[in-house]
């Protein structure tokens, strides 16, 4: 590999050809302010706050390449200046309201002007338009908010191959818009957030449901139930200052009683359920070769891209409803039976690391009896509000246990919450319900990490060979649809999740501080948590959850039989392309 040698502040760096003058500085421990830069996914040398002086110019460091010799100073008068100067051009054209704003406190332009000194805003002047758009039930856009430092635009376009959002009209009117002008609920947007987790300041938030939920926790004529997804408990802790990944489980069920829910359930113990639909669709599939490769159901952003964009492949997806739903549908049938609630009485709450699933609890097709499966969606993040709101002393709390029955689970529940958890956890079962015998080894290395396509093959005890690729991060998901079109591949199940690394990196989890990017891959601290949280386990397949034997045992009767379809199994429909 060729190297470079270039000096920076005076220090003499060497560094692979192409690294950026960013970059050279990190490896020296010179740290380089910047806004529009996002690693990896946005450095369009836009915002300019990054300039550093080199001979007599200055020049963005994010996309300026280190070459042989170069002289680089980021620390001189002149720089300051020019970084001061540009933070304070921003500022004039922001809604600057910190003190009420959600992103107070792990804002980059709120931090860059503390870390500038700057005190006040010297150009007063007019406002570039702005609008905000709420009709979302998943995501508020706010351009006032706006810094037009383009991430969100990049990590749509490029990582998720949307491109549900752009760039409209020119110089200072330029704003980030939906096409046409357009609400995001009238586009393409597969509600997937990941423009939040990359947006610098509060431009772009999911649609708050505190409110409608401490109102059901008011009401004494409401059974107030809620479950939580298995990525939320590796990172709710975030946001009380503990590391990045760290598990808080009992912490966080001690939390939810304390708001007041009358249930707190596990939404893993619906993941172990799911296993036990999908795992027999999976087979019956394969046994009569039709409708494969199957497709998992369980990401609602991902069934969205697939009704926008591949429409004639909906009939791969299996028909299983995501966990979530499958919890609320259990809730207000079985459990309302089992305690005596009318179900029209039961409010159930949703806890989870994805703003898609706000979405998912509105379709028309996740209800039964006129009664939505779900009643409302919180965020990681809208839970830890809640959280603060009541003034509990998180990481002090005493652990606690889910209620049962439907707080039982499995480690193969808990791993669904990392990219590849749901194919090793349907490969636990599927081969032992086959083979009619304990498995070995049951943790599936093929299926983990964080690379973006994965494949594995799977010799099952009949003598059959079952294909699996696993993608996350819809660009690597319409690389796999794109290769099974063109005959180059073909697969048995495809997991897909929508996000990159999976839920533990999904749109409603904590935002992580620019600080600690560069120290830490949050997804793969997350999923390290869950996979802990599955060794730790005394029952690791979903197939051994004796909750979830009984509740076919007393209430639905056999996986994919007629109540288990009734209420556990969906369809999905076409959406325009565009």
């Amino acid at each position: 590999m060729e190297m470079v040698s270039l000096t920076i502040d005076g220090i003499k760096v060497e560094v692979e050809k192409g690294t950026t003058v960013l970059e050279a500085a990190k490896k020296v421990g010179i740290k380089i302010p910047t806004l529009c830069y996002f690693k990896d996914i946005n450095k369009p040398s836009s915002c300019r706050v990054c300039v550093v002086e080199v001979g007599p110019r200055l020049l963005a460091s994010c996309s300026l390449e280190a070459t042989e010799g170069m002289d680089v100073k980021t620390n001189t008068r002149k720089v300051r200046e020019a970084r001061k100067t540009v933070i304070q051009l921003t500022l004039s054209n922001h809604k600057r309201e910190c003190l009420s704003c959600s992103r107070n406190g792990n804002c980059e332009l709120q931090t860059l002007a503390e870390e500038y000194n700057i005190r006040d805003v010297e150009y007063e002047g007019e406002i570039a338009p702005s609008d905000i758009d709420d009709l979302s039930c998943s995501i508020v856009r706010d351009n006032e908010k706006c810094v037009a430092c383009g991430r969100c635009i990049s990590v749509c376009s490029n990582v998720q191959t949307v491109s549900a959002i752009g760039w409209s009209q020119r110089g200072f009117d330029t704003r980030v818009t939906a096409p046409y002008g357009r609400a995001l609920s009238e586009t393409n947007c597969v509600n997937c957030g990941q423009c939040i987790m990359v947006c610098p300041v509060a431009a772009l938030q999911e649609k708050e449901n505190i409110q409608d939920v401490w109102n059901a926790i008011d009401d004494e004529n409401k059974v107030v139930v809620v479950q939580t997804a298995p990525a939320v408990r590796v990172g709710l802790g975030e946001e009380f200052d503990l590391s990045v990944g760290e598990r808080v489980t009992g912490k966080m069920v001690a939390a939810l009683r304390r708001l007041g829910f009358d249930k707190v359930f596990d939404t893993d113990f619906a993941a172990d359920l799911t296993i036990m639909e999908e795992g027999t669709e999976l087979l019956t599939r394969v046994s009569k070769g039709e409708k494969l490769p199957l497709m998992t159901s369980c990401c609602p952003g991902w069934i969205k891209f697939v009704e926008h964009n591949y429409p004639e492949m909906l009939e791969n997806l299996s028909t299983c409803k995501s966990p979530q739903q499958m919890m609320g549908a259990v809730i207000k049938s079985y459990f309302a039976k089992e305690m005596g609630i009318d179900a029209k009485n039961i409010y159930v709450v949703s806890v989870m690391p994805c703003v898609a699933k706000k979405f998912e609890g509105d379709r028309e097709e996740l209800s039964n009896e006129g009664l939505q499966d779900v009643d409302a969606v919180l965020t990681t993040r809208e839970l830890a509000q809640m959280i603060k709101e009541m003034g509990v002393d998180f990481a002090n709390l005493a652990e606690e246990d889910f209620d049962h029955p439907l707080g039982e689970s499995t480690g193969a529940g808990v791993i669904f919450g990392a990219t590849g958890g749901v194919a090793e956890a349907a490969l636990r079962t599927v081969y032992e319900v086959l083979a009619e015998k304990e498995l070995d080894q049951i943790e599936y290395e093929a299926v983990r990490g964080i690379e973006g396509v994965k494949e594995a093959a799977l010799e099952l005890p009949n003598g059959q060979t079952l294909n699996a690729v696993i993608a996350h991060g819809l660009a690597n998901a319409r690389k796999v649809i794109e290769s099974i079109k063109s005959g180059e591949k073909s697969y048995d199940f495809i997991e897909v999740m929508a996000c990159p690394g999976g839920c533990v990196n999904g749109g409603g989890q904590p935002i992580v501080k620019a600080q600690l990017r560069d120290e830490v891959d949050a997804k793969v601290a997350r999923a390290k948590g869950l996979y802990s949280e599955d060794k730790a386990l005394p029952i690791r397949k979903s197939h051994k959850n004796e909750a979830v034997q009984k509740l076919y045992k007393d209430f639905l009767g056999e996986p994919n039989g007629h109540l288990a379809h009734e209420l556990l199994h969906t369809h999905y429909v076409k959406r325009d392309k565009f």
